[in-house]
């Protein structure tokens, strides 16, 4: 090849290297000044953590082409965190790190990971999340409008409440739980003999304070960190009852208004932020590292371990909930799931 034509092509493979690494200055200029992030929790809990940490990642790995602001409470919908999903469709939320509860009413598989019982440990959820039944629930969300980038957690939810142990389902007949907007949630707790009250997070603190709920099932950590023991809720029952994956989700708007080098940036910054909220998710509640449950009994908090038989008559109390919602979700999907925790 002639050195003016080496020269030629050494410069065109620089410049392809180039426009694959970095957005033009056109779509740059064309990016938001700032992309809104929708949470329920704040920094101080997991959740939260991980919508920093996202944003933080993100500014690192574009250079600061991409500038994230977290907004939580669910903030962006009033606080009424069921409508995030829709939010997040319309484009009136940019990025979400949702809950799976939270938007299983408006996508009826993730109503899988509340199935009672379903999920016994750690490695129950990742095979889940992190197998074909996470790949299918991912492409579910992408025919919505929706590009699910990373499985986080919020964590196993436990039991508290301000009147008594709660070791068997007749030791709930009565008591009113505060639970999300979710009709399994309804009736799973129905089926216990509870009375299931709906409001959201930023109203059930101050019910829980005025009695006008006797309780609530949340993660430890949140437990812990919104220092419900303060507020009444000193009986808490380790339960596992069901868990509350996350997902790391952009609109499908902005997701293509991105060069593919920062889509790749995005992406790499959201599993990373995962993987790490999902560690911090699990500190101290487990048999190996319990700090954080010596850390709730420091606060004067009854923490009940149940018996295996114990556990068993809440599954048994909730069988027919677990049948009746296998059919709403899809009898191949639970069956799928079912088989992957066998594997695990």
């Amino acid at each position: 090849m002639p050195s003016n034509g080496l020269s030629s092509f050494l410069a065109g493979a620089c410049w392809a290297l180039l426009a694959a690494s970095f957005a033009t200055p056109a779509q740059v200029a064309d990016y938001k000044p700032e992309y809104r992030l929708s949470t329920v929790l704040g920094e101080a809990f997991p959740w939260g953590w991980g919508g920093k940490r996202w944003a933080e990642l993100v500014a690192e790995k574009t250079q600061g082409r991409i500038t994230i602001k977290m907004y939580p409470g669910a903030s962006l919908v009033s606080g009424d965190q069921t409508k995030e999903f829709t939010a997040l469709r319309q484009g009136t939320i940019d990025l979400a790190i949702g809950s799976t509860i939270n938007w299983s009413p408006q996508i009826k598989e993730l109503n899988l990971f509340a199935l009672p019982f379903l999920m016994p440990d750690y490695p129950a959820i990742d095979a889940l999340t992190q197998g074909e039944v996470g790949k299918e629930l991912f492409a579910i969300l992408t025919g919505k409008e929706v590009v699910p980038l990373a499985w986080g957690e919020n964590g196993f939810r436990q039991l508290s409440n301000s009147k008594r142990e709660i070791r068997l389902p007749a030791d709930l007949k009565g008591l009113k739980i505060r639970v999300v907007g979710s009709p399994l949630f309804n009736e799973t707790l129905t089926a216990l003999g509870a009375n299931p009250t709906q409001m959201s997070w930023a109203d059930a603190q101050p019910a829980m304070a005025t009695g006008a709920v006797d309780g609530q099932e949340n993660p430890l950590s949140v437990f812990n960190a919104a220092k419900l023991h303060t507020v009444g809720q000193k009986y808490l029952t380790l339960w596992d009852y069901v868990a509350d994956p996350l997902i790391f989700a952009v609109n499908r708007t902005v997701w293509d208004h991105w060069s593919p080098a920062d889509q790749q940036a995005v992406q790499a910054a959201a599993v990373q932020a995962a993987q790490e909220e999902v560690a911090l998710a699990r500190q101290g509640v487990t048999s190996a590292d319990d700090r954080l449950l010596k850390q709730i009994e420091s606060n004067g908090v009854a923490v009940l371990r149940l018996k295996p038989e114990e556990k068993q008559a809440f599954r048994d109390a909730t069988r027919e909930v677990y049948r009746n919602w296998t059919e709403r979700i899809g009898i191949e999907l639970v069956k799928k799931a079912e088989a992957a925790i066998a594997k695990r």
